[in-house]
């Protein structure tokens, strides 16, 4: 079975945003507009991606 993923790209800037979502953007590595990180589908990662929901786009994966 292959392990899902999830590609983040940071579509809108958290400039205006809470000092909490931007860290929360930065610890996904996320630094730039349009950058994109892919990361396992864990619980720790859906969390901190529904807390910034409004600033991304996800894509599932499989690899």
């Amino acid at each position: 079975m292959a392990e899902k993923k999830l590609r983040v790209t940071l579509v809108r800037s958290p400039i205006g945003y809470s000092k909490r979502q931007k860290e929360t953007v930065r610890s996904l590595g996320l630094g730039r507009l349009n950058s994109s990180v892919v990361h396992d589908d864990t619980p720790p990662i859906r969390g901190m991606i529904a807390k910034i929901i409004h600033l991304v786009k996800v894509e599932e994966i499989e690899q």
